[in-house]
């Protein structure tokens, strides 16, 4: 007589967690039209309304150096999977998960690569906005490709983020009341604007901020208008910098996450 095999596999239990995402976005299409909707209308507008509108002495077409940084913007965001999670944790999905005989980290590593295929979708229907209205890839397929590569791993790491101070957090409408803190990260940074303008000391803060790094790398990859340095080193080696702000937010939440989801308290 066969006994049913229990044994965690991580891989097939990610796979399995990614596929649930996949399903639970399918049947909500409200949340998916806010989420796609969202980027579009926010390139449309900055593109057609603001874009003709600002100029940017040293930096080029203006709406060849926004539409990189909402890309930025939108990648790298924390807020969706914050959410998702403190409303899993506050319903008790997550005690329910981790009473079954899977992989303490395949729900948050399912999560994390549905979020990444779901948000590269989102970036591609953006690049045709942003096509629409002016932005232009002048730096070749190849390096259009690594744009994307660094943009979707950006959404990765901060998606580990995310899902880490949900589950901190525990309940989905403080997390929502919280996500108005990821204005200022976007503000102090180059997705808008360069920074030169700043006070010195606020320049330097938004010069080592990681938007701004993964802002430069989009840009130069795609061959867009790149905002002045100031002898800052996460600027002048953008692509580096970024793929090392990846690295350093993986090695530090992945376990925190995956930690604090096993042994998640009500």
């Amino acid at each position: 007589m066969s006994t049913l095999d229990t044994r965690p596999r991580p891989l097939t239990d990610g796979a399995a967690a990614a596929a649930r995402m996949f399903a639970r976005m399918r049947h909500d299409p409200t949340a998916i039209a806010v989420t796609v909707g969202a980027p579009v209308v926010m390139t449309l507008i900055f593109g057609y309304v603001f874009g003709p509108a600002i100029a940017l002495p040293g930096a080029g077409d203006y709406r060849e150096f926004l539409v990189p940084g909402l890309f930025v913007l939108i990648a790298f965001n924390p807020v969706p999977a914050m959410v998702t999670m403190a409303r899993d944790a506050g319903r008790g999905s997550v005690d329910r998960f981790r009473s079954l005989p899977i992989s303490r980290a395949a729900i948050p590593f399912g999560q994390a690569a549905a979020a990444a295929v779901y948000g590269a979708a989102c970036l591609l229907l953006m690049a045709v906005c942003g096509l629409a209205v002016g932005w232009r890839i002048d730096g070749g397929v190849p390096a259009a490709l690594g744009a994307l590569g660094i943009l979707v791993a950006a959404q990765f790491a901060s998606t580990w983020i995310g899902m880490y101070l949900g589950l901190v957090i525990g309940r989905e409408e403080t997390a929502s009341q919280l996500s108005i803190l990821v204005l200022p990260l976007a503000m102090l940074s180059t997705i808008f604007v360069p920074t030169a303008g700043m006070p010195a000391w606020l320049r330097t803060v938004a010069d080592w901020n990681p938007v701004s790094a993964f802002a430069a790398a989009v840009r130069t990859l795609f061959g867009n208008p790149t905002a002045p340095t100031n002898d800052a080193w996460p600027l002048e080696n953008p692509i580096t910098a970024s793929l090392a702000w990846v690295a350093l937010f993986l090695l530090l939440f992945v376990p925190l996450c995956s930690l604090r989801y096993a042994r998640q308290e009500r």
